[in-house]
């Protein structure tokens, strides 16, 4: 599996990036097979600029796009600026939707984001979460939001790890959906494919349907509901 981290963060070191990887180790712990990639907006910046004006995407910002929409799960992290996501973030995922418009449907992501105050929260419900729904992502139930006085403190790390544990079981269980079963019922049970039936379809098996499946007939059950008398 492939796990893409896309950080905003714009300072070294930057919060935003130490959450990021925070929330990537926890992922890979609980799914040892996922390959972690980590795509840092700070650098692409200036691609991402040119791709507004030139109508196409640079080398750089041009893979970037290609691994998030190869990933089987994506973690997303942003600082917030004026009470929602960056600028920066906003536009990575504005020109990657208007290269490929589908590239996020269907694919898990977990939200995160880093502020200098608790109050700036209600960010990852109000402006991340409508983001990436409208984007046709499946976005995991935790999201994870670390203020300045979050870091060290109780609380965080056990977030962390309930977000971490959704992703890893959502990319799990949509990797192996598409996998072939390997056995019908029947060769389970060690029958022959076609020869498990053992009446012809549609031809009575000389028993009533009731008798056979359990089922109460309908004029028995509204009969049953009449006043006695």
């Amino acid at each position: 599996m492939r796990l893409v981290v896309v950080s905003a963060g714009l300072s070294v070191p930057s919060s935003t990036r130490l959450l990021a990887d925070r929330l990537a180790a926890a992922t890979a712990g609980r799914a040892p097979a996922a390959e972690v990639q980590v795509v840092e907006l700070r650098d692409l910046a200036v691609e991402i600029a040119h791709t507004f004006t030139n109508g196409f995407p640079g080398r750089n910002l041009s893979a970037a796009f290609d691994a998030v929409a190869a990933a089987d799960g994506l973690i997303v992290v942003t600082p917030v600026f004026s009470a929602s996501y960056s600028g920066l973030f906003k536009s990575f995922f504005d020109a990657l939707s208007v290269t490929e418009a589908d590239a996020l449907a269907a694919k898990p992501v977990l939200i995160g984001a880093t502020g200098g105050t608790a109050r700036h929260s209600l960010v990852l419900d109000h402006a991340l979460r409508p983001l990436f729904a409208y984007l046709k992502a499946v976005v995991v139930p935790t999201g994870v939001y670390a203020a300045s006085e979050d870091w060290g403190a109780e609380g965080l790390d056990g977030r962390i790890e309930r977000a971490a544990g959704e992703l890893a079981a959502l990319m799990t269980r949509l990797s192996t959906a598409g996998k072939p079963a390997g056995e019908t019922a029947g060769e389970a049970a060690g029958e022959p494919l076609g020869e498990a039936a053992t009446e012809p379809v549609g031809q009575p098996s000389g028993r009533p349907v009731a008798e056979a499946d359990g089922i109460v007939p309908f004029a028995e059950r509204l009969a049953a509901l009449r006043p006695a008398g």
